[in-house]
């Protein structure tokens, strides 16, 4: 999405041969490819370890930190590689996002029309706050050492699987002018009545 936006607000005129289906299709395919083999890795390293300790994981999911927790084998050689694999899978797209989103940055400030920057902001602030909740809460789960607490690890899951899923209809809807509207006159009850 922020690929599109950069597109269409930076590149306004080559935006039917720069989002052809095609580049679509390939960007996709990127995304899936990186994130299956991250996850395929880290499945089949996991899945034949030792577990020594207890087998109740203290998680709302089946997730590879929580297993190697329960490990008694030497970890830390997986740990290594996967930081390098967390960040192609989550730090790499970041940064092409936040590129992205400078780069409209920079165009909206060169613009002269302030509606037309407001819109063009409006536009990117919705998807920039999804992006930024799922993120930072990934990151913060993924990239520790495995000696993160699971009391933790289960509110940044939480975060980054629930809260984005639940939040965009929510973000997404205050564009539309009509929910404004009726979110602005909902507030003013409630002020009037206090």
């Amino acid at each position: 999405m922020s690929y599109d936006r950069y597109v269409a607000i930076c590149k306004p005129l080559q935006y039917p041969i720069l989002m052809r289906r095609n580049a679509c299709y390939m960007m996709s395919m990127a995304a899936w490819f990186w994130s299956t083999v991250q996850a395929l890795t880290c499945s089949f390293y996991v899945l034949p370890l030792p577990y020594c300790k207890s087998n109740v994981i203290n998680h709302y999911m089946c997730d590879y930190p929580a297993l190697i927790q329960l490990s008694c084998s030497d970890n830390s050689a997986f740990e290594r590689t996967t930081y390098a694999g967390n960040f192609m899978v989550l730090l790499f797209p970041l940064s092409l996002i936040l590129t992205s989103y400078v780069a409209i940055l920079l165009q909206v400030v060169r613009v002269q029309s302030s509606q037309r920057s407001h819109k063009a902001l409006g536009t990117c602030m919705s998807h920039l706050c999804v992006v930024g909740i799922f993120y930072v809460t990934a990151i913060v789960t993924y990239m520790k050492p495995a000696s993160y607490s699971p009391q933790e690890a289960m509110i940044n899951t939480l975060f980054f699987t629930a809260l984005p899923a639940m939040a965009n209809p929510f973000i997404y809807s205050l564009r539309n002018q009509d929910v404004l509207e009726a979110l602005r006159k909902t507030f003013r009850k409630h002020s009037l009545h206090d």
